[in-house]
């Protein structure tokens, strides 16, 4: 079958996709803003590495909870509405942490209760990425045609790594020219704050999708749901066999489907695609970045220029996995992935091993990023939008991204320390994470291409009852 996208089904996309791009830019505007944080915030409070990795990695407890809260939300509100609370919480937090002492403290008088009140606008908008990572693939996945679907929620994730790379550029531009007495009092204000700029956008844009047709059919508005897969797929008759088969599977059951109603196996292969994706260490990378390249001998406009070559370096690759993916496959691209992934990050803890930090450890961190994007990056969020069951896709999803968001909690919390211990050889432990990772993709990921989401839940169901 070919594949048919037409204007609209675009458009609803790149609004949906805008998610992905705030989830990029918030969970990356941080690289830029660390060590300003950590001297401002941290340092002058005369507390620890451990403290500041948290501070760093505070907004993740607010993904934990977004993507935990998640499937209720968008089950009982729609995919729509959740987006757009989410939307909000990312404009309250750019604020917020741009200008903590904003209500209630003194400007340039940091205290602990000023720190707390910097992280709690971080988890705001932590618990707005939990919501847009979990149910902006989620929306897009239901509205694509079966044949484009793994290009478009591919197009998801390249819309993270833009927002990634559009804030890398941001805070190069941010410290160009000026005194890292500025940079440290002022520059990583206006770095959080530019947030709000696509978050409004977000929002506004919202107001002008539909909801998707597959949760229109679980609340029984099947004429909202088939005016709109007519739409998307451009033809009466194709939207018919598409709302049949949606019936079917949220009707072959009348009891209340349990999370274990389809068995376990698609629930395991979803959490630890999940956790896999984050154990790798990419938000390593993405969070500490410009330290890393800084402990390489670049300064700081050259730290935050080369995070600027690996924003570019993202978008290259997400945008080929994009043109191949429903080619070629989900599975050999993340076997392939995983293979040169594993080699970068074992090439760059030998290369510390030795003491040697330059433009081979640069390689080796370019090309871990390249493959990364090109597999896991871009592939897991396509699996998990697929994979679960329609009855179950809310509830399932939200569990699977809650788990994402733990793995990247303790990556990116316990990284600091880490490099305290061991420099450079921390990234042997995550080199050996995806050799493990590459082998259950091998053994056990079903290849989901050319599938509407309705064959892979039959897929699921049927190794359910063989199993048993």
């Amino acid at each position: 079958m070919k594949s048919n996208i037409g204007s609209y089904t675009i458009s609803v996309v790149l609004i949906a996709s805008l998610g992905g791009l705030l989830f990029g830019y918030d969970t990356a505007v941080i690289s830029g803003a660390e060590q300003s944080v950590q001297r401002y915030l941290v340092d002058s409070l005369g507390l620890g590495s451990f403290v500041h990795g948290v501070t760093v990695s505070s907004a993740l407890a607010g993904c934990i909870f977004g993507a935990l809260i998640s499937g209720y939300l968008s089950n009982r509100i729609g995919r729509k509405n959740t987006l757009v609370i989410a939307a909000f919480l990312f404009f309250i937090s750019a604020l917020g942490s741009a200008y903590p002492e904003m209500i209630f403290f003194e400007r340039d008088n940091p205290t602990l209760s000023l720190l707390i009140m910097f992280n709690f606008y971080r988890i705001i908008g932590g618990v707005g990425v939990g919501f847009a990572s979990a149910i902006a693939p989620m929306y897009i996945s239901e509205m694509a045609p079966q044949n484009s679907r793994g290009k478009l929620v591919a197009l998801y994730n390249l819309a993270v790594v833009i927002g990634q790379s559009v804030v890398f550029v941001v805070n190069w531009l941010i410290v160009s020219g000026q005194t890292s007495t500025w940079v440290d009092n002022v520059g990583w204000r206006y770095m959080l704050a530019s947030e709000m700029i696509p978050a409004a956008m977000f929002f506004l844009l919202l107001f002008f999708v539909p909801e998707t047709p597959r949760y229109l059919a679980l609340k029984n508005r099947e004429t909202e749901a088939f005016s709109i897969l007519e739409r998307v797929n451009g033809s009466k008759q194709r939207a018919t066999e598409i709302l049949a088969e949606i019936n079917y599977t949220l009707k072959t059951h009348t009891e209340k489907v349990k999370l274990f109603s389809y068995g376990k196996l698609v629930l395991f292969t979803g959490v630890l695609i999940a956790i896999f994706q984050q154990l790798i260490g990419i938000n390593v990378i993405m969070y500490y970045a410009p330290r890393i390249f800084a402990e390489m001998g670049a300064g700081q406009v050259a730290s935050m220029f080369q995070t600027v070559i690996v924003g570019i370096i993202n978008v290259i690759f997400v945008a080929i996995a994009i043109k191949y993916v429903d080619n070629w496959g989900r599975k050999p691209l993340l076997i392939v992935g995983s293979i040169v992934c594993s080699i970068s990050l074992f090439g760059v803890a030998v290369l510390s091993l030795f003491d040697i930090f330059g433009v081979s450890t640069l390689i080796f961190i370019l090309l871990y990023v390249a493959f990364f994007q090109m597999s896991w990056g871009a592939l897991a969020w396509v699996l998990l939008s697929e994979i679960f069951p329609n009855k179950i896709r809310g509830q399932a999803m939200s569990i699977a991204v809650m788990c994402l968001w733990v793995a990247n909690l303790i990556v990116s919390s316990t990284f600091p320390l880490l490099n305290d211990i061991m420099g450079g050889a921390t990234f042997a432990i995550y080199g050996i994470i995806t050799v493990i990772a590459m082998l259950f993709v091998w053994k056990v990921v079903p290849e989901t291409k050319g599938k509407s989401l309705e064959e892979i839940e039959e897929f699921f169901t049927y190794n359910k009852h063989t199993a048993s």
